[in-house]
């Protein structure tokens, strides 16, 4: 067979910046992976399962060097790799979490970060399963607009209740895991309340605007340090204004800069994983959603390296 394969000619399709593609993760530290999949079940809004396309698509904006903090190229010093897509049929859930969950835990084990790009929220849970069987007491940071702590007795499978399900399951420590910036409204009463009922540590968004990014991270690195961290971002954490293009919209958040300054500002805490979610295409505007969570899993990898270049 004649191998036509020359690298000034063919360009590889297309990877998150430009990584390589391929799943040979022997020496690599981190491995970006799309799971694009949604319930179709939302009332509103379907079309998440796009998510990491768009994604993708958007991440040639983003350069590599971030001066001052961060002038170096931290998908070169992670050696970082594009795994693709988990191979799933949006809307056949339980599938799906097999499939999300045998590949993040194949990554995992290898030694390589995962990083998540969903997908809808539904894409989390079989991402913990994954984590969970890898590091001891798991705990998570999850900064989203809603705590999908909800009851969802009714609904077992919901997006809104992946963290009733991960505590029940005991797949993390929900005594030391936190909620970052609720805000807005909610189908039930009782939202905050089921959430700590569960355990988990709660910061709402007028509690981290009132407080400022400094005050909130430092007690997020006490509350946090040493352990196993998995940072679940859903994108809809940010305004509409900079992000319109996510499942479930909520006026009244942060805009990029102060978003965007929370997350930097977690460095020095041991991340174990990241997710990356709720990008919806079909209700982006300009691509700026996308965008804006490509810059959010740039900077999640370099807290990934900054960390590595610690230890």
């Amino acid at each position: 067979m004649t191998n036509i394969f020359d690298r000034d000619l063919f360009n590889p399709p297309t990877t998150f910046m430009g990584i390589d593609y391929g799943h040979d993760l022997t020496d690599r530290h981190a491995a970006v992976l799309g799971i694009p999949y949604d319930n179709g079940t939302h009332p509103n809004r379907v079309g998440a399962r796009d998510g990491p396309r768009a994604i993708r698509e958007a991440s040639r904006l983003i350069r590599r060097y971030r001066p001052p903090d961060a002038d170096f190229d931290p998908l070169e010093r992670l050696h970082a790799i594009d795994c693709g897509d988990v191979r799933l049929v949006p809307s056949m859930l339980d599938d799906a979490e097999a499939r999300i969950e045998k590949a993040v835990r194949l990554i995992a084990a290898a030694s390589a970060t995962p990083v998540c790009m969903g997908g809808d929220g539904s894409v989390t849970l079989a991402q913990l399963r994954a984590l969970a069987a890898i590091h001891n007491n798991l705990t998570v940071l999850h900064v989203d607009s809603h705590t999908d702590a909800n009851p969802g007795e009714g609904r077992p499978k919901a997006t809104g209740n992946t963290f009733v399900r991960a505590a029940n399951e005991g797949l993390i420590d929900a005594t030391a895991s936190i909620h970052l910036g609720m805000r807005g409204t909610f189908y039930d009463p009782g939202i905050f309340d089921k959430a700590r009922d569960l355990g988990y540590g709660l910061i709402p968004y007028d509690e981290l605007r009132r407080r400022g990014v400094g005050d909130v991270t430092g007690e997020l690195k006490d509350r946090l340090s040493g352990r196993p961290v998995y940072l679940c971002w859903d994108m809809d954490f940010f305004d509409p204004s900079c992000a319109p293009g996510v499942c479930a919209p909520m006026p009244g958040g942060p805009g990029a800069e102060e978003g965007l300054r929370l997350l930097r500002s977690l460095a020095g805490l041991h991340f174990v994983a990241f997710d990356i979610n709720t990008v919806s295409p079909p209700h982006d505007v300009a691509g700026t959603t996308a965008q804006l969570a490509a810059q959010v899993m740039y900077d999640c990898l370099v807290l990934k390296c900054c960390e590595a270049l610690k230890s």
